[in-house]
């Protein structure tokens, strides 16, 4: 009798640098025929491959951002109604930790720019279409709004704000349903996820489209030359808040060394993330990853996509950073306590930032406004972030995303290991 040999499987992680690796030689090789003259090569037929190559990665995109919604709400409702009422969530130590590290970035970047002061060469903001809220007043009356949004178009729109309260309301709502719906419930839970499972399975052909795109648009080195400070500032300090200040944080709540906790959640969710460039559409992959710790799903089907939105580190050192820059280029004198004033402004306004490509540059305004700098200056700080944006905006959503998992890991590691010692503490 014949043996059938299995061939190795290759891991996901390994398949997704594999795509990134061959979508950045395509990419780079397609950025040289488009932009080099008499290259040999025709720059239609580089910019078509391209193209097609790329319509990867905008359907992984767009698959994570379509199936994310309805995921969160069937997750958060069936955790709600079948919640046992002897299981602790723990989203309030959740919310303690999305709120403290969000602080502590904002205070890391002030000190990198203070360290490393940054000026900025102002580009035309003409090509800018938003409009950036008007105050923080404006940022909390748009996410209590949100909160009471009609739950259709909260679906619609991927409002996950509101998509978590009429989650919570209609699972509490369900609480009392006979278990034939409950057990009918959990069955769609796991269906969606199931969904969510494949989709995640095609991300080494979304972030090889994904990474074939950036690099044949983008010119990095061109960028990093004019930028380079810049971008030197943002990503120094959220690399110290990822490998440094998380960790620490970390540490100090589950009292073990929380480096491998760190890089898993970096390796299987920073890398998604980076890439995809939203928090929002990272939600089914961090979910993924949540279920893999074996996580409490009573806890990560809530803190998940509420991280998504409240949770923004990276944000925080945006906003920071760019504002700073903004004010050594005008030639304004930051003392300390208005650093610490501009820290806990960010904090406010980085909860409100939107899980987009971008979302926290609209807050940039706001925080201008602190300094007195008038608006159109604020708007042109807001058309470098958009340039430097696919460095920027790519690590900021890594950071952002994973540390969703790696505090709800945490939270629930800590209330496991209190469990315990509660345990032998009644019988040693």
């Amino acid at each position: 009798m014949t043996e059938t040999v299995k061939k190795p499987k290759i891991s996901l992680i390994w398949q997704i640098i594999i795509g990134l690796v061959l979508g950045a030689a395509i990419g780079q090789h397609a950025n040289y025929v488009i932009n080099t003259p008499n290259s040999g090569f025709n720059p239609a037929t580089a910019q078509t491959v391209v193209e097609v190559i790329g319509i990867l990665g905008s359907l992984f995109v767009g698959a994570l951002k379509a199936v994310a919604p309805f995921l969160v709400f069937v997750l958060v409702t069936s955790a709600v109604a079948r919640h046992n009422h002897g299981v602790k969530t723990n989203i309030r130590p959740i919310l303690i930790l999305y709120l403290l590290g969000t602080f502590g970035a904002a205070l890391v970047a002030v000190l990198g720019s203070f360290m490393f002061p940054s000026t900025i060469t102002l580009v035309a903001a003409d090509a800018v279409d938003v409009r950036p809220p008007e105050g923080i007043g404006a940022v909390l009356k748009n996410l209590l709004m949100n909160l009471v949004s009609n739950p259709f178009a909260s679906l619609v729109n991927a409002n996950y704000i509101g998509i978590l309260f009429w989650a919570v309301l209609l699972g509490l709502a369900l609480r009392r349903a006979s278990q034939a719906t409950l057990d009918m419930i959990h069955d769609l839970s796991d269906a969606v996820t199931a969904v969510v499972h494949g989709v995640i399975k095609c991300a080494p052909y979304g972030i090889f489209g994904l990474v074939t795109v950036t690099a044949a648009t983008t010119g990095f080195p061109k960028m990093m030359a004019e930028y380079g400070q810049l971008i030197g500032v943002l990503l120094a300090c959220m690399a110290f808040v990822a490998f440094v200040f998380n960790p620490l944080i970390v540490f100090m709540k589950i009292r073990k060394n929380p480096y491998p906790l760190v890089l898993q959640c970096l390796r299987e969710s920073g890398v998604p993330a980076f890439f995809t460039r939203s928090s929002a559409a990272n939600i089914p992959v961090n979910i993924a990853l949540a279920k893999k710790l074996n996580l409490q799903e009573e806890t990560y089907s809530v803190s998940i996509p509420l991280g998504a939105t409240i949770n923004m580190a990276g944000a925080a050192i945006t906003i920071t950073v760019l504002t700073l820059a903004a004010a050594h280029t005008q030639g304004i004198q930051v003392d300390f306590l208005t650093a610490l004033l501009l820290s806990l402004l960010a904090t406010i306004g980085a909860c409100g930032a939107s899980g987009v490509p971008g979302g926290s540059l609209l807050l940039i305004p706001l925080a201008c406004n602190l300094f007195n700098i008038p608006n159109d200056i604020a708007m042109q700080v807001v058309a470098v972030g958009y340039i430097i944006g696919v460095i920027q905006d790519s690590a900021e959503t890594a950071l952002n995303s994973s540390t969703d998992v790696l505090f709800t890991a945490a939270a629930d590691i800590a209330a496991e290991r209190e469990k315990a010692a509660q345990v032998y503490s009644e019988n040693p």
